[in-house]
């Protein structure tokens, strides 16, 4: 029997196994749908944040790959539903590759049976950093450091993304980045005259970033910033401000920093931010029909924007805080499982999907964002070429500083979405008063990371135990 029949029967043995014990679903790979209070259509959200995450099983009479380049066998939480499968084995074809899409739970199921036995059937696991992290905690993976040594000889992975896969760690890389999606920030080209002065758009701070949208609105009598605030509005919350104005997302939700971004945000942003961005769902529609000239949303809700009037719009960073450039990247990482005993041929897998080119083609075919310096835009379409140097500007700044999606959550990651939004409406559009709101929402969110056991996560540092906001 081959390598990889034995792969997919204990593949599919894990997961009948599952399904006949009954037992707790796996987390998705994507954050819970928020609640129902929420204008979100959770179907859009998850295209939106991870647009191959959800599994989709390819019809039963489509026969097993053939596992190519020494038999290296690649399982991909990424890429999954039909026509993505399509797509993405004719660029792995280029290297002499294959995969197979898996979801979450199996895929965790198989790598850590693999460890107990000390052979694994997989060699390269691809997923979102939070498939990481139970990996890590059964010693799963190995080090990749020399691998990225390597790989640095001729191209220059994103420094942030490198930081993200040490898990906290000092000297343990258990994951490469293998490609990402984000939020940015668009601007109509009018609104440039108006920037403060001396002010460069690739490098703002929100301090700038306010006086831009008080600019406009003295200028042209109305404001003319806006925010997705019925849409994806808690990344904005939990991957910007709080990371920008305290250095973190969850130790630092109730500092004098906190305090200080929402004082600023009551006085200095939100009397410029168009009365309608509550009713916000996608920026891309109010920049089309100039009700805002100047926006944050996802890279997919501002896409129209750029591809219907490109000469008309620019992408730039998130401005930036005194702890630096906060940003939400969902992250796609590459590891090799220890008990592989093909970690060279991973490795060789690796190098190929890690190759300007072989990132350009996921770009332009799939919509996932490079992780490395030196990718030809130039051959893509015209939205997603304009968004991508806005992309790698802001994950290569200096002062960047990833805050990764909620990790530990399971189920109820849906709930510290809401514990974020809270605290915004209460405070900016309800008037309480900052200390009180802060420190009353700070108990539920000690709560909920207390009863689920989730540690941090970047940009906060790493926790034995359930995270600990600071008092």
């Amino acid at each position: 029997m081959s390598r990889f029949v034995k792969l997919l029967s204990l593949f599919l043995v894990a997961t009948m196994i599952l399904s006949a014990c009954g037992g707790a679903q796996p987390a998705p790979a994507t954050e819970a749908p928020a609640p129902a209070t929420e204008a979100e259509a959770p179907a859009t959200e998850a295209a939106t944040e991870a647009a191959t995450e959800a599994a989709t099983e390819a019809p039963a009479e489509e026969a097993a790959p053939e596992v190519a380049a020494g038999d290296v066998v690649f399982f991909s939480t990424q890429f999954v539903p039909v026509e993505e499968q399509e797509k993405f084995r004719a660029i792995l074809q280029g290297g002499g590759f294959d995969f197979t899409g898996t979801e979450e739970g199996p895929l965790l199921d198989v790598v850590i049976a693999g460890t107990e036995s000390g052979t694994s059937e997989i060699d390269v696991v691809g997923a979102l950093h939070g498939t990481f992290p139970p990996l890590a905690r059964r010693d799963a993976l190995m080090n990749m450091i020399d691998v990225a040594d390597d790989l640095a000889a001729d191209r220059e992975l994103t420094a942030a993304y490198l930081d993200t896969g040490l898990l906290g760690s000092e000297d343990f890389l258990y994951y490469v980045p293998w490609m990402q999606a984000t939020y940015i920030m668009a601007a109509h080209k009018d609104a440039l005259e108006y920037l403060p002065e001396g002010a460069d758009i690739n490098a703002l701070t929100w301090e700038q970033f306010g006086e831009w949208c008080k600019n406009l609105a003295d200028g042209l009598g109305e404001p003319k910033c806006g925010l997705p605030h019925a849409g994806l509005f808690h990344r904005f919350l939990e991957g910007y401000m709080w990371p920008s104005w305290t250095g973190g997302m969850v130790t630092n939700f109730k500092s004098a920093d906190a305090v200080a971004m929402f004082n600023w945000v009551k006085e200095g942003l939100w009397p410029y931010v168009h009365p309608q961005s509550i009713s916000y769902e996608f920026m891309q529609e109010p920049l089309l029909a100039g009700e805002v000239l100047v926006a944050f949303d996802h890279t997919a809700r501002l896409l129209d924007a750029f591809n219907t009037e490109p000469d008309n719009f620019v992408a730039f960073p998130a401005p930036a805080g005194a702890h630096g450039r906060g940003f939400m990247p969902v992250i796609v990482g590459l590891g090799i499982p220890a008990a592989s005993d093909n970690q060279e041929g991973g490795a060789a897998l690796i190098e190929f999907l890690t190759r300007p080119e072989t990132q350009a083609n996921v770009l332009k075919e799939l919509g996932f964002f490079p992780v490395v310096a030196g990718v030809d835009t130039s051959d893509l379409p015209v939205g997603i070429g304009i968004e991508a140097g806005a992309v790698e500007a802001q994950s290569s700044s200096p002062d960047a500083l990833p805050a990764l999606l909620p990790v530990g959550l399971g189920e109820r990651g849906g709930e510290i979405n809401q514990i974020y939004r809270n605290a915004f409406d209460r405070i900016v559009l309800n008037g309480e008063e900052i200390e009180t709101v802060l420190a009353e929402e700070a108990a539920n969110l000690q709560q909920l990371l207390d009863e689920t056991g989730a540690p941090c996560w970047a940009p906060d540092p790493a926790s034995d135990g359930p995270c600990q906001v600071n008092e």
